[in-house]
């Protein structure tokens, strides 16, 4: 029964493809940086991070979903294109009131389907050690932890996924 519930709250959750410039982009991402903001030890500012500007998360050199539940914003994450085979997750967020809904899953499904797509072999990204949700997401979703393979200065975990 439990099985079923989730399944039918995760078919009310839609991901769409959407330009990381529109409403419902920047609102996610602004409470993405909030929240990061508040859990981090030394909160969070955006422009010490690596960067995902506004054409990195673009087609042909990436994208941007936004996720959606009952019409709502509750949810984002994008891709970049590192290489011809690789590319990195960035921004992956669900609200709170969403969380436990399967919401960063169907996110994250959606940013490996569009990275095969694209004819990607490898998706890399990291988190910080505050978001051991994310960590056990990532693990459960069949990245491996690997040594750092850049210099983002919040993160502490470093992943890794064979497509």
């Amino acid at each position: 029964m439990a099985e079923l519930e989730r399944l039918t709250r995760e078919a009310t959750i839609e991901v769409i493809l959407e330009a990381p410039t529109s409403e419902a982009a920047r609102w996610c991402l602004d409470e993405y940086f909030q929240e990061l903001a508040k859990r981090f030890e030394a909160g969070f500012d955006p422009a010490k991070s690596n960067p995902a500007r506004d054409e990195d998360m673009t087609p042909p050199a990436g994208f941007f979903v936004v996720a959606r539940l009952d019409g709502h914003p509750v949810g984002c994450g994008a891709l970049k294109r590192k290489d011809q085979t690789t590319g990195e997750i960035k921004r992956m967020w669900t609200a709170s009131s969403a969380r436990g809904r399967g919401v960063a899953r169907k996110v994250l499904q959606a940013l490996e389907t569009a990275a095969q797509d694209f004819g990607l072999t490898t998706l890399r990204l990291e988190t910080n050690r505050k978001l051991t949700e994310a960590q056990a997401l990532y693990r459960n979703a069949g990245y491996r932890e690997v040594d750092p393979f850049n210099d983002e200065p919040y993160a502490h975990h470093w992943f890794e996924k064979r497509l």
